[in-house]
């Protein structure tokens, strides 16, 4: 399957990043691509790094606007897409959603997201509400994705959810980044984490792992702080974490990669993780701590 990735830098100008993601899609397509994958919260620049109560207004009903937009463009190019979108559920009730659009421009699903951060220049909880979708697989034509949204990544139980419900793909929308005041060492340390923990998550379910970040620096609106320095290091492995493709950390990228969604049962019958689950002794997991 050839999947396209776009790795982009915003700017405050939403119209502008919408026009400049419609191009870039239309490139990857012009290329060959079936499945095109963007970053977290892709129509703006990343709000959350201040409490501002004016940002709702960035937030959108689903259907509206956004997904009308996208859409057209899945359709007109024939392509499944993964979106990223601040969703307004009703007054005082929001989420950071992740919707998925059919071929024919239909909405083949959503996930919203689960896990909520919340650290300096990361105020999501301010925001966001916990997802309460489940972690469900979308069914596309292309395959039955696992989606799943930034931090969710650092956890192993989300992606173990999405493949014992039969996503053949798990699919991380990104915005991550250093903090300005970061040392060199720092930089690299949770940089290599972040691959790291998602490649781990494709080795113990056997499965290809697709994260698109965002690239740039955004300043602190408040001036507190020196802004973020996104990361980008967009990236696709494997089922055995294998890379299959690695984005600079400071360029914007539209990629295309190959995916074989096949290799996955090979992978699976050398490594069989899920027969040898003691699903009997996990009970504990349910708790927040052993005392």
């Amino acid at each position: 399957m050839k999947t396209a990735i776009i790795q982009q830098a915003n700017s405050s100008d939403i119209e502008g990043n919408k026009a400049k993601l419609a191009a870039n899609i239309a490139y990857c397509t012009s290329q060959g691509a079936e499945l095109v994958i963007l970053q977290e919260l892709h129509n703006s620049l990343y709000f959350c790094q201040v409490e501002d109560v004016d940002n709702f207004d960035l937030a959108e009903t689903i259907p509206g606007p956004s997904t009308t937009f996208y859409g057209e463009i899945a359709k007109k190019h024939n392509i499944v897409l993964v979106t990223s979108l601040f969703e307004k559920r009703a007054a005082g009730l929001y989420h950071n959603t992740a919707v998925v659009f059919e071929k024919d421009g239909s909405i083949a699903g959503m996930y919203r997201k689960n896990h909520i951060p919340d650290d300096p220049g990361f105020y999501e909880k301010f925001y966001f509400t916990p997802g309460d979708l489940g972690f469900n697989p979308i069914q596309t034509s292309v395959g039955k994705l696992g989606v799943l949204v930034c931090w969710d990544q650092w956890y192993p139980e989300a992606a173990r959810l999405m493949a014992l419900a039969g996503a053949e793909l798990l699919i991380y929308p990104t915005a991550i980044g250093w903090d300005m005041r970061d040392t060199v060492e720092e930089r690299e340390r949770q940089k290599n984490a972040w691959i790291t923990v998602q490649r781990g998550h494709a080795v113990a379910n056997g499965l290809p792992v697709v994260a698109v970040n965002r690239v740039g620096v955004e300043e602190d609106p408040s001036g507190q702080s020196a802004g973020i320095n996104f990361w980008g290091n967009s990236f696709v492995t494997g089922p055995q974490g294998e890379f299959l493709y690695e984005a600079p950390t400071h360029e914007e990228v539209n990629q295309i990669i190959d995916i074989d969604l096949k290799r996955s049962e090979d992978v699976r019958h050398i490594w069989p993780f899920l027969r040898d689950r003691r699903i009997d002794a996990y009970n504990d997991l349910l708790l927040r701590f052993r005392d």
